[in-house]
């Protein structure tokens, strides 16, 4: 018996990385999948039906259940065709796991408009894709014990501000936002949304040049996406219905729990504000704990 036996999941960007480790870790756990993967490059060109096919024929070869589809899934049709085939082909739909994206690295001057779009298309429409008629389907069920699972794939390129990936960090940080909505949104359904923020070795991270990666002097087994895979297992079974509207962060062998964004400090006037109030005010009370950047792990990466 697996932790996620009867269960139903869709994955996107499962062809290859960490979309492909999650894949073999729900089947090995007894799920029944149906697995995306445009096949594209890195930047998001081209397409090729190979890579999903390929985890599907290896998971049925293995004695489970997938099928696989090859559509973009920032067009809106892929994601209702996806929900349409796990009920279809296997009943019903319990998880969707979002993990397809890709980079158009450029420091904020130099980036192209079109650059821009394709990341945030891909990144948040192809989360909308999915999310959305899954979310009708469960609204439908009216089972508030369904424990049903949407589980977004966000970064600490958004997290801790990477300075050469703007686009990409707006668009995760955009999917922070939308996993903190679809958490209050889609409680009352049996529906918990949370999000991962990974660290791993794939396609995507060998297009950083070296001197701007992070991390992946640690150790091929330590930077698999294969590390990150049973977090997500966990989240997509049953047992996981006390998290919601949270980040984790998945890399080598630990995992992290981030904090939601909180009030730090507070500075009030008697009536409207004087502006030599609040620059005192600010400097007083705000400075002591927001004087410069913020440490991340990108500091290494600015101009000296």
């Amino acid at each position: 018996m697996g932790s996620l036996d009867g269960r139903v999941a869709i994955i996107t960007g499962a062809g290859r990385g960490i979309g492909a480790s999650i894949s073999r870790m729900f089947a090995q756990q007894g799920a029944k999948l149906v697995l995306n993967d445009l096949g594209a490059e890195p930047d998001g060109s081209g397409g090729d039906a190979g890579p999903a096919q390929d985890i599907a024929d290896e998971i049925n070869g293995l004695g489970g259940q997938a099928v696989a589809d090859a559509g973009d899934i920032a067009d809106t049709a892929t994601g209702r065709r996806l929900v349409e085939m796990a009920v279809a082909h296997h009943g019903k739909l319990d998880v969707v796991v979002n993990v397809a994206g890709i980079l158009r690295d450029r420091m904020i001057f130099n980036l192209p408009d079109d650059d821009w779009d394709a990341v945030i298309r891909v990144h948040l429409r192809g989360h909308f894709s999915t999310i959305k008629p899954a979310a009708a389907y469960w609204r439908e069920q009216r089972n508030p014990d369904g424990h049903y699972r949407i589980i977004n794939f966000t970064s600490d390129s958004a997290l801790q501000g990477s300075p050469g990936q703007p686009n990409y960090a707006a668009a995760k940080m955009g999917i922070i936002g939308l996993t903190a909505s679809l958490a209050n949104g889609l409680a009352r359904y049996g529906v918990t949304a949370n999000a991962i923020a990974p660290g791993a070795a794939t396609r995507l991270t060998a297009t950083v040049p070296d001197e701007k990666k992070i991390g992946e002097s640690s150790g091929a087994e330590l930077m698999s996406p294969d590390n990150v895979a049973p977090i997500v297992t966990y989240l997509a079974g049953t047992e996981s219905d006390w998290l919601s509207g949270r980040t984790l962060g998945a890399s080598g062998h630990e995992v992290k729990l981030w904090n939601n964004p909180e009030v730090v400090e507070t500075i009030s006037a008697d009536g409207p504000w004087d502006l030599q109030d609040l620059a005192d005010k600010a400097a007083k009370f705000f400075r002591p704990k927001a004087d410069g950047l913020h440490p991340s792990i990108f500091m290494g990466q600015l101009p000296k």
